[in-house]
């Protein structure tokens, strides 16, 4: 059992706490059942898995045991976490279609983590970050994705250059409402809620789409990412999402409430 706050694992995940500390590692952690149970069933094999000393599961030796207080301590979750598992980070060379969401200085992790999270729902192949974008592998980011990032393709672009297909814009104030038709491969460009696209990726924008409000400006970028591909996937069904059933054993069990 690990009873030392020096331990090294202890020592990584108050690193990987911090944007600077997952940019040197590679790495990310990833917190709860449900994340990693998630994980498991995308295929990606964690570097490490710890859990509260007492709650491994019965025949796995897969699990570093913690010292409770100590796993609380290095948790970002408010209550305290049953499972916790560090990954390697995976980026793709490039965005993908038929469908990509390009989020241009989207700098809030939990719009983010919900963006990627509407993207798996909806079918799309892949999420491209531009200039200023929150990490997609921030403690916020990954919980707001409650596992979608692990079954997305996640890229890192300069700019509306590098997007694949007919590129549609997300502007609350120019375009027409959006509806299709849709062209085969296509990205949808989502800005931030404060300054949008910006001009640079307006310009290179194919079309603009606004999405009709009753009232107010415009929606959380989040909400709006959410909308946009709900309006793309009625026409542009995405193939049905496979089952593995061969996924891993689940993570511990226990400590209800915490």
């Amino acid at each position: 059992m690990i009873s030392s706050p020096d331990n090294r694992y202890l020592k990584e995940l108050r690193k990987l706490g911090r944007q600077a500390g997952r940019t040197r590692a590679g790495r990310f952690a990833a917190e709860g059942e449900d994340l990693l149970a998630a994980a498991a069933a995308a295929g990606w094999e964690p570097v490490v898995r710890l859990c509260p000393a007492g709650l491994a599961p019965a025949g796995d030796a897969g699990w570093l045991e913690v010292a409770p207080r100590l796993l609380d301590a290095v948790s970002t979750l408010g209550s305290g976490t049953r499972a916790i598992a560090v990954y390697e980070q995976r980026w793709a060379p490039r965005p993908t279609g038929p469908v990509c969401v390009y989020l241009h200085g989207v700098g809030d992790p939990g719009n983010v983590g919900t963006i990627i999270r509407a993207a798996h729902a909806f079918g799309a192949a892949s999420v491209a970050l531009g200039p200023g974008c929150a990490d997609p592998y921030g403690p916020k980011a990954v919980r707001a994705s409650m596992g979608a990032v692990f079954s997305v393709a996640v890229a890192r672009v300069d700019g509306p250059a590098e997007l694949p297909g007919e590129l549609v814009g997300l502007d609350a104030g120019a375009g027409e409402p959006l509806a299709g038709p849709f062209a085969p491969e296509l990205t949808l460009l989502v800005g931030a809620e404060r300054d949008g696209l910006g001009p640079e990726a307006r310009d290179a924008c194919h079309r603009l789409a606004a999405i009709p409000q009753a009232a107010g400006h415009s929606l959380n970028a989040a909400m709006a990412a959410t909308i946009g591909l709900y309006e793309i996937a009625r026409r542009h069904p995405p193939a049905p999402a496979a089952v593995d059933p061969a996924a891993g054993p689940g993570p511990p069990r226990g400590r209800a409430g915490r």
